[in-house]
């Protein structure tokens, strides 16, 4: 399988998961594959919940498997990246030792019971079942950060009775 066609899956898998259009792009997809441990010849279905680090989990993963040599300032996009995904549901932030602390160098992420569940059946006929059964307890990231922002708009009444939302801050 060719890596485009893998990466348009991943994008294919984050963007059913809820994610927004942002957070679909090629590094949030390489994320998607290096959480699940999954290279370019290897089944949705063979997707596995590890640890893995940021620099020597997601990133070394990324450069031996699909040959994507991100520079180490990429750190915090990638970080970045797996913050959404806690955010969404789809990774679990030091799942296998939550004592750690914060600025650990063991902190890790894993890819969510719930979220493997439904990658491992994607392109499947169980595939949209298991969505469905993801979005059972949450509510989609882009719905989260809809209802953030609409939360944080002023109401305002025109004159002629039409209602609008002004964000706060100059206009």
């Amino acid at each position: 399988m060719k890596r485009t066609v893998r990466l348009r899956e991943a994008q294919a898998i984050l963007e059913a998961l809820g994610l927004p259009l942002p957070q679909q792009n090629r590094i949030s997809a390489l994320t998607l594959l290096a959480l699940c441990g999954l290279g370019i010849k290897d089944s949705w279905a063979d997707a596995k919940r590890e640890a893995r680090t940021v620099t020597k989990g997601v990133m070394d993963f990324v450069r031996r498997e699909y040959r994507i040599n991100y520079a180490p300032n990429t750190r915090e996009t990638v970080r970045q990246v797996l913050h959404q995904f806690v955010l969404a549901g789809i990774a679990d932030y030091n799942p296998f030792d939550p004592d750690l602390p914060t600025n650990s160098p063991r902190a890790h992420y894993a890819v969510s019971e719930s979220a493997l569940a439904a990658i491992s059946r994607f392109g499947t006929p169980e595939w949209e079942a298991a969505v469905r059964s993801f979005f059972k307890n949450r509510r989609p990231l882009m719905e989260i950060f809809r209802r953030e922002r609409a939360g944080r708009l002023i109401p305002v009444r025109l004159p002629d009775g039409t209602s609008l939302g002004l964000s706060p801050g100059k206009q």
